[in-house]
């Protein structure tokens, strides 16, 4: 009877599952990490995808902004960021003309120690930085993408000489990857462009891991264009955070090649569904709310049998997100076929989180482990709570009966099990 352990906030629970019962575990392919971090992304800085080297870009005087992932991402920005700014000293950037911007979309903003685990003191130190406001005053309007979104972006990014964007490429439940153009929209932009752009989601195009006519992407993409930034700094990352390759230049080419990278990395076959799915969403951050929880949900109701049992590990800290839409919904909604129609009529950002979860439900029972309130959880969200992993397993097996056939996900807010039978 193996033992699984499973990454909860910033410890891990541990599961023995039945060899009888195990049909197999589904994590990401492992490919190793680079020794230097550092070295990597100034590899790509060196050598960009579309564009010149910086030094044929930027000159001394120039004032530069850099766009940064907040910290509901697992990358910290740091490793890119320290290499750039060394970089960007040697062409002759003043440290003093370079501002940071986080770029937070509807997230909450920043706290100051949050900073300083993302960036780190010295960066923090060296170079202004501020977080985004999506409700901002000050937004400059740039004008309509094709899909009709009004284009609002950040003051300080419009008023720059030199425009930067960082960050990691992964994949993304509705965007289809993160990365590239997600760093101006949502990162960087206003409520309005987020909310008219996310509207598209319940497009049936707008999936994990696909790009190919989803207009989500495509949007934010006309976006990203029309901000006109310079030069994107972006990494691949493996299931331990290890940067596994970076890519820089173009804002779309050196995306695209590290989308491929994140296909051979994410995208694993699975030839088997199961009558229960224990599934991780891969600890803290991927697991700091139920809004962000739902990514590992998304990819593991994948694999359910129809009418399966999808027991779902995630500590939840902060309850179930700051989006109140979410809450409301949930509260407000009974169907999802009222919620679609909701979100195309009156779209709500927090209300799309709801709309998932019940589509999710349509398919499987879904037990949480976590530290929300009980009733909460299964009078609100509409889950089933279970105190711990092994109640949740004994409440599987009560549904589907002791020879269920169980897969295991350890990260499963990471990878895309595409079914081949």
């Amino acid at each position: 009877m193996p033992t699984m352990e499973l990454k909860y906030g910033e410890t891990f629970l541990n599961i023995d599952v039945p060899d009888k019962n195990l049909i197999g575990v589904i994590s990401p392919n492992f490919v190793k990490g680079v020794e230097n971090s550092e070295d990597e992304v100034l590899r790509a800085i060196l050598n960009p995808i579309g564009t010149p080297t910086l030094d044929k870009i930027a000159k001394p005087g120039d004032m530069v902004s850099i766009v940064v992932d907040d910290h509901t991402r697992p990358i910290k920005s740091k490793i890119i960021v320290k290499p750039l700014l060394d970089y960007l000293n040697k062409v002759g950037i003043r440290d003093e003309d370079v501002t940071i911007i986080i770029g937070h979309g509807t997230h909450e903003k920043i706290r100051d120690d949050e900073a300083e685990n993302l960036l780190g003191k010295e960066i923090l130190e060296r170079v202004n930085w501020l977080p985004h406001d999506a409700n901002s005053e000050d937004l400059v309007y740039i004008g309509d993408t094709s899909y009709k979104t009004k284009v609002y972006i950040n003051k300080v990014f419009y008023d720059s000489d030199i425009r930067i964007l960082t960050g990691d490429i992964c994949l993304h439940y509705f965007a289809g990857y993160g990365g590239g153009r997600k760093s101006i929209l949502p990162a960087i932009t206003g409520m309005e462009t987020i909310v008219h752009n996310h509207a598209m989601l319940t497009h049936p195009k707008a999936a994990t891991g696909n790009l190919n006519g989803n207009p989500v992407h495509l949007d934010m993409t006309e976006a990203a264009k029309m901000a006109n930034p310079q030069f994107i700094v972006n990494v691949v990352m493996n299931h331990k955070k290890e940067v596994v390759k970076a890519f820089a230049g173009n804002l779309v080419e050196a995306f695209t090649e590290g989308v491929k990278l994140v296909d051979q990395i994410y995208k694993v076959k699975a030839n088997k569904l199961a009558d229960i799915v224990i599934a991780s969403a891969g600890g803290y951050p991927a697991d700091m709310n139920l809004s962000q929880t739902y990514k590992a949900i998304d990819s593991a109701i994948r694999v359910v049998k129809p009418r399966g049992v999808l027991i779902v590990v995630a500590e939840c800290r902060y309850g179930h997100g700051h989006q109140k839409p979410f809450y409301e919904w949930m509260k407000k909604y009974q169907t999802i076929e009222e919620m679609e129609k909701e979100l195309k009529v009156n779209f709500e950002l927090g209300g799309h989180r709801a709309y998932y979860l019940l589509k999710a439900k349509e398919k499987a029972d879904i037990i949480l482990v976590s530290n929300m309130n009980l009733k909460e959880v299964r009078n609100v969200f509409r889950l089933e709570p279970a105190k711990s992993l092994d109640e949740a397993l004994e409440m599987a097996f009560t549904k589907k009966g002791k020879s269920a056939k169980i897969l295991v996900m350890p990260e499963a807010a990471k990878v895309l099990p595409e079914l081949v039978i």
